[in-house]
């Protein structure tokens, strides 16, 4: 795989807007069409999801998968951004235990109503709530469902502001600030992050990833492929079809295949290890969507 067309995963610094990363990526691999992910905060770190070329159609089917998250959150202080970033609005003692918090956090496992923060994109009467919230505006935000795979405390330190450490795995539009201030107003008080780190989109991992500062030693060495991963691995979560020489040129030219029996949703179709295309199961049909080649 070349640098020219490929997933590419970045350990995102604190500091650093995901704008900030691709801006960057763009110098080093001196290419315009590079999108992302999953935005992360300025002042959260990790797995931030990179595509490349023609690879940053497939972007969306990477957007939507479940992420996992180490965070830190110190409870009896709020903030008005919910992080460490923000300006601190309100201080208050929390007398609370380990026991007091794993007695409430299996009400926040599962499908969940949450509220969006007003530091965030979503829309109110056609305004980013955070466009509001710089004007010093605050508005009603409808709740909206949300869906926690995996909630665990991982630690707690005791104290008149106890620092709690979760690890949690979650859905598209989960907020991470939003359930540690909701964790901790089912306690009687308020929380904002500390620190937050995404760990894993699916089965893509941070592990794998690179700083960019590594992407930069790599452009200057001529490595850069190095850092950039098949389409057909990126999307291992997707059920695979594989096809002859023949069928793969009907791929090419977006023609529509039998489907294989027992298929249902998007499919990764592909020939000799290296992605063609993702297509849809439609009955008996396979209907192409994002076609590569």
């Amino acid at each position: 795989m070349s640098a020219g067309s490929g997933i590419m995963l970045v350990d995102k610094a604190g500091g650093w807007t995901s704008h900030d990363v691709v801006a960057r990526s763009r110098r080093i691999l001196g290419m315009r069409r590079i999108g992302h992910a999953g935005t992360l905060d300025p002042m959260a770190t990790g797995l931030l999801v990179l595509g490349i070329g023609r690879a940053t159609r497939l972007l969306r089917f990477v957007t939507d998968l479940p992420k996992e998250y180490e965070a830190t959150a110190l409870f009896g202080v709020a903030t008005d951004s919910l992080d460490a970033d923000g300006e601190v609005t309100g201080r208050a003692p929390m007398s609370i235990d380990r026991d007091d918090l794993d007695g409430i956090m299996d009400r926040f496992r599962g499908e969940i109503l949450q509220r969006p923060p007003m530091v965030s994109a979503v829309k109110v009467g056609g305004k980013r709530l955070h466009e509001l919230a710089r004007r010093g505006e605050e508005v009603e935000r409808p709740a909206r469902r949300v869906r926690v795979d995996r909630l665990d405390l991982e630690g707690f330190a005791a104290g008149p502001f106890p620092e709690v450490r979760l690890r949690v795995v979650g859905g598209s539009g989960l907020y991470i600030r939003v359930l540690a201030d909701d964790l901790a107003r089912a306690l009687g008080g308020r929380a904002h992050l500390s620190s937050l780190r995404r760990v894993a989109s699916g089965s893509l991992r941070v592990e794998e990833a690179w700083t960019v500062e590594q992407l930069a030693c790599l452009g200057e060495e001529g490595r850069l492929a190095e850092a950039v991963l098949e389409p057909a691995a990126a999307l291992s979560h997707l059920p695979s079809v594989t096809v002859d020489d023949d069928t793969a040129a009907r791929v090419r030219n977006g023609r529509r295949l039998p489907s294989p029996p027992g298929l249902d949703g998007h499919v990764r179709v592909t020939a000799d290890g290296r992605l063609l295309a993702v297509y849809r199961a439609r009955d008996d049909r396979l209907v192409p969507e994002v076609v590569l080649a």
